[in-house]
């Protein structure tokens, strides 16, 4: 114990000594005074001469010292520590004193000060980088900023901050710490963030300031399940607009149509402009009734790479600026330009299946014959035989056995490439599909350039742009059952081989051809072998067009620019009609030696205009954005058409089997005709919006027009004027809102556009008939005089809100009248006219419009989620009321109109009605009671409605509905689309004529059940009610349906791979997509959403249409 005592004693003592020494040396250094007056020494010098004047000894690294600069001191009776601070204050090192020592030591580096490379990658919520990001050092002035990927490099220490700003984004702050890359995601501020919307002309206006709905739909939601007609991937995305797909199969016209039909005899269709130039949307004549021809459309043409975003104005305000052509409103393409930076390559590659979607449903238990027995003597195309037996059992399935699996691949290249002043866009395109019919092919083969370029200090830019298309279509379908291989297919006789028709031709060693093979007869129908059709009556069409278009702009001033535009667009086209001999001379107008129709046309338009620009702000208070211009616009159509039965061996004329050339048509039956049209309209427009602190907004538009319909001498005026006024309020900005709702627009405007009446109605017209080639005795109809545009005044008001940072919503209530429709009041000919027009036409058109969305991102996982929901009630105000005719001086008043349908389905205006209602001229006969007249043979009977019509419904939708989906996580994506169409409906004579030959899985359940249960409770022979029921196309009640359907119309599931994942080489995206997946609601016997034609009246009618298809499919995309 004592001896610890002892040894902590001497510690403390020892230690006591040691500070004892220490504070005595500091206390001598403190009294040591130091004067060194010199001017030019080197460090080494001055601290040799403190060691002198102190006399304590200076340790320091002299090789430390070498490179040092030298220094001036001026320094009288200084302190020791005073003089050492100035002598050291340069470098890196200082000092340390141990008693009569003076160490020259280096400094201890403070970690947190140590500057350092710091790289990263700035992004938005979706993943895209943000160019131009700003990182500043925080309370320094070093910064820098994001390059075209995104990525930036800087230099700070362990202690610093980096600052993040971009423009509409919240700004973010970063510590540094021990971190050498930093990636950052910044977050959009709904407060800050001004959306730009591409509108009428291609001007780019603020999203606030617009008085009327424009839905833009982004590249990526266009891309993400792509069909070969693009405009069709808008369906279900876009509030107030429907689209219905065309039956025609790949790349087929679509019908789509901005706030219900408008138009009683006019097209009801959009206008497409493609940056900023309306493309006028040629259409070949698509098959109604027995004709089977399907068409194309211009706009189908268009690669959906190279297209950057589409805009939908749904309101006449929004287009009033293209005048007549956009009445009906109009979809904005805006296309891809090269960017400035690095060379960017995209390749991708999508395969697409396509298998039947909605087909009726068939039968294959019972045989070929009728009255419950196999082929009796002449019956051989009808169903109504016994019941087959394992002996005799074929299991025929048109869906499976006719109809096999359709693929489209398509190919696509894109380079983009550019400096600061100028950008190239290079692309190219490869479609080729494989229907689902036998010979039903399409191809499409797409070129692009395009070249922006900046000149005179980026005062002018020019941008032209270049497009080459190549596309042919073989056997296009629509519907019908002249040359339609789904007529024979769907009621080929189920008790017959399948497999001894599909060698559907056979070797006539006298006539040295091949000849079709097809006993069924099926003549009623006019059939054929639906191989034959397939093979041997065969419709192409070729097309080559190209389009140049060019852009020069020019800044005056920075508040003054002006620019020029102008496109060509030039298609060719050749449609060739081959019907091999032996086909059915009912086709072949009575040749055995088949038939031959070619026709060439060539489409034209050129379009210019002129625009002065005008963007000025005075004193940040007031804005004025201002656009005058004038446009000009050439339509030619030219077409020249021969069509006829080939030589037959008939009256000693020996012809030559399947020689298709015009020389070997029969020219007394062929039809020659030679004509087009020229459409020219000249304009002057002018746009202006004024803005009061980004809060209070009015725009005024005026458009007045020269169109060439005025020409004539009957015309009595040579212009109309469109006038639109519209304004937005801002009201977040003008009032204190709760902190949940981040932006507030209320807008509302009105526009009076107009839609030219059809051409030549102001002009004495007698049609040529081709067959007889000669002119029609009769005027084709009266010329009209004191003409009017068919005029659509249209308000709109609507609500937009941004609200608890995730939300947006928008509302819009809209009321449309549509009034001086000219209608042909279908006056009996006389005083040697065959039709008088009358403009007394009027529709009214009023609806809703709503989208909610919902944008969310937690960490690596984001949710995107947007439903729709559009209403639209029409109504036929008036039809023709006092007309005076012409020629008698009577006056007449219409209630009712006929304007089209099909065989007993009409669609009949009724003042009071709307557009779209279809009634039935047939009926069962009934007795007083209501109940089905049923004969003493026990037959029911079809009989003409004598009072009135039956109404059948209308073929709109009362609503259309969507709820569109997507998610992401880290670099897997998922999106589905779900879309539903309520009210209406739709007519398929298709199935009464299948219950008619017994071929309906309803006409066997029917037998099984032993018999039709009517009148509640008479039980009558199935073959007998529908033999009836279903002849002549059916009686419509019986084969009317709700058209109201629910489908899950898009799926995709996708993994993109970043550069770092592929060694840096390229990105790399692969999706599996699918559209039409699963029918989840529907009673109709086809999908209620597809069309034969894109026209007022034949929608909703299904005669053996061609259906439509569900796509399973993969695509992979590669970004170098």
């Amino acid at each position: 114990m004592d001896y610890y005592c002892v040894e902590t004693r001497l510690k403390l003592l020892l230690l006591t000594l040691m500070l004892s020494f220490s504070t005595l040396a500091f206390g001598q250094a403190e009294k040591v005074r130091i004067s060194i007056k010199k001017n030019d020494i080197t460090i080494k010098e001055a601290l040799r001469e403190v060691e002198k004047q102190t006399k304590m000894s200076v340790a320091y690294n002299q090789s430390k010292l070498e490179d040092k600069s030298s220094l001036s001191l001026d320094v009288n009776a200084a302190p020791l520590n005073e003089v050492l601070n100035e002598i050291l204050k340069d470098t890196d090192f200082t000092y340390e004193l141990k008693g009569d020592q003076i160490m020259i030591i280096p400094k201890k580096k403070d970690v947190s000060s140590v500057k350092r490379t710091i790289k990263g990658t700035v992004i938005d919520e979706l993943g895209e980088p943000l160019i131009g990001a700003t990182i500043v050092v925080k309370g320094g002035s070093s910064g820098t900023i994001t390059d075209f990927d995104g990525n930036y490099t800087i230099v700070a220490g362990s202690s610093d901050a980096l600052i993040f700003s971009y423009v509409g984004y919240l700004s973010k702050e970063v510590k540094v710490d021990n971190q050498s890359v930093i990636d950052v995601e910044m977050a959009s501020d709904a407060k800050q963030l001004e959306t730009v919307v591409v509108t009428a002309l291609g001007i780019k206006r603020a999203e606030k300031s617009l008085s009327y709905n424009a839905q833009t739909v982004s590249q990526e939601e266009l891309l993400r399940n792509k069909d070969v007609n693009f405009v069709n991937s808008l369906a279900g995305k876009v509030a107030g607009v429907t689209i219905n797909s065309g039956a025609s199969g790949v790349g087929s016209a679509s019908r789509v149509v901005i706030r219900g039909s408008k138009s009683i005899e006019q097209s009801n269709n959009v206008l497409y402009v493609v940056d900023g130039l309306p493309l006028f949307n040629f259409t070949r004549a698509e098959g109604t009734e027995h004709s089977s021809s399907g068409s194309s459309e211009s706009i189908a043409d268009l690669n959906p790479e190279d297209v950057e975003s589409m805009t939908v104005l749904t309101g006449a305000a929004a287009s009033a600026l293209y005048g007549s052509e956009a009445a009906n409103g109009a979809i904005i393409i805006t296309t891809k330009k090269g960017k400035e930076g690095r060379t960017s390559l995209t390749v991708s590659q999508s395969t697409d299946f396509r298998r039947i979607f909605v087909a009726p449903k068939f039968q294959n238990k019972y045989g070929t014959g009728v009255g419950g027995v196999n082929y009796p003597m002449g019956e051989k195309d009808k169903s109504w035989g016994a019941q087959l037996n394992p002996s005799n059992y074929i299991g025929y399935s048109p869906t499976d056995d006719f109809l096999k699996t359709g693929v489209v691949t398509t190919e696509t290249f894109s380079l983009s490439t550019g400096t600061e002043k100028n950008q190239t866009y290079l692309s190219a395109a490869a479609v080729n599909s494989v229907g689902m019919v036998p010979k039903n092919d399409y191809s499409r083969y797409n070129f692009s350039f395009r070249n922006t370029t900046s000149l005179l200090n980026d005062k002018m830019s020019i941008d032209v742009g270049a497009s080459y298309i190549k596309q042919k279509d073989s056997n296009m379908t629509n519907q019908g059952q002249y040359s339609n291989a789904l007529v024979s297919a769907y009621l080929f006789p189920r008790g017959d081989s399948w497999n001894d028709i599909k060698m559907f031709e056979r070797w006539n060693t006298q006539r040295k051809i091949y000849e079709q093979y097809w006993p069924q007869g099926l003549n009623e129908f006019t059939g054929q072998n639906p191989y034959w059709i397939s093979h041997r009556n065969k419709r192409d069409n070729n097309k080559d067009r190209y389009m140049f278009n060019a852009n020069v702009s020019y800044d005056i001033l920075d508040w003054l620019n002006v620019m020029g535009r102008a496109r060509i667009d030039n298609s060719n086209n050749t449609f060739q009609e081959k019907l091999y001999a032996t086909s059915n001379t009912t086709l072949t107008e009575g040749s055995n030696n088949g038939l031959y129709g070619i026709e060439q046309s060539n489409e034209k338009q050129i379009y210019a205009d002129f625009l002065v620009n005008i963007n000025k702000t005075f004193e940040n208070q007031i804005s004025l954005h201002a656009n005058l211009g004038a446009s000009i616009s050439d339509i030619q159509l030219k077409k020249t058409h021969l069509r006829g039965p080939l030589w037959d061996q008939d009256d000693n004329n020996f012809g030559i089997p399947n020689k298709f050339n015009i020389q070997n048509l029969d020219y007394l039956y062929s039809s020659h005709d030679q004509g087009g049209y020229t459409e020219k309209n000249k304009a002057l427009f002018a746009s202006v919006e004024l803005g009061y602190k980004s809060a209070y907004f009015l725009t005024l538009t005026g458009r007045n027009e020269w169109p060439s319909q005025l020409a004539g001498p009957k015309s009595d005026r040579s212009s109309f004027f469109y006038p639109s006024v519209g304004t937005s309020f801002i009201l977040s900005e003008i009032f204190n809102m709760p902190r949940e709702i981040d932006y507030l627009k209320l807008r509302g405007s009105f526009a009076s556009v107009g839609l030219p009446y059809q051409r030549h109605l102001a002009l004495e017209v007698y049609k040529w008939l081709g067959k007889t080639r000669q002119y029609e005795g009769s005027m084709d109809h009266y010329p009209m005089t004191k003409l009017k545009p068919e005029r659509t005044d249209s308000w709109e008001v609507g609500l937009t809100m941004k609200f608890l940072k995730d939300f947006n919503f928008d509302l819009t209530f809209y009321h449309a009248r549509t009034y001086n429709q000219t209608i042909n009041a279908q006056i009996s000919a006389s005083s040697g006219y065959k039709n008088f027009y009358v403009q007394s036409g009027d529709v009214r058109n009023r609806g809703i419009e709503l989208a909610l969305g919902y944008n969310k991102k937690w960490g690596d996982f984001a949710w995107s989620s947007n439903y729709t929901l559009s209403s639209n009630s029409n109504k036929i105000n008036k039809l023709v009321q006092n007309y005076k005719h012409p020629t008698l001086g009577t006056v007449i008043n219409k209630d009712q109109l006929t304007v089209g349908g099909f065989s007993n389905v009409k669609f009949i205006l009724k003042e009071g009605g709307k557009l779209g209602d279809m009634y039935s001229l047939l009926d069962l006969r009934r007795d007083s009671n209501g109940d089905v007249y049923i004969d003493e043979t026990g037959k029911p009977q079809s009989v003409k409605v004598n009072e009135g019509e039956i109404k059948l419904g209308n073929v709109d939708p009362k609503a259309n509905m969507a709820w569109n989906n997507s998610f992401s996580w880290k670099g897997f994506n998922l999106g589905f689309l779900i879309s539903a169409r309520l009210g209406g409906v739709t007519y398929s004579a298709t199935q009464a004529i299948m219950d008619f030959y017994g071929v309906s899985e309803q006409s066997a359940k029917a037998r099984d059940a032993g018999g039709v249960t009517i009148n509640g409770g008479d039980v009558i022979n199935p073959e007998v009610w529908y033999t009836e029921v279903g002849k002549n196309n059916g009686i419509p009640q019986y084969y009317t349906y709700s058209a109201t359907n629910v489908r899950l119309q898009e799926l995709s599931l996708g993994y993109t791979f970043s550069k770092k994942q592929l060694w840096n080489v390229a990105e790399a995206s692969v999706s599996l997509i699918g559209r039409n997946l699963w029918m989840i609601y529907n009673k109709a016997p086809f999908d209620p959403e597809t069309v034969a034609t894109v026209g007022n009246y034949y929608r909703g009618i299904d005669y053996f249409m061609m259906p439509n298809a569900r796509n399973l499919g993969f695509s992979v995309k590669l970004k170098f």
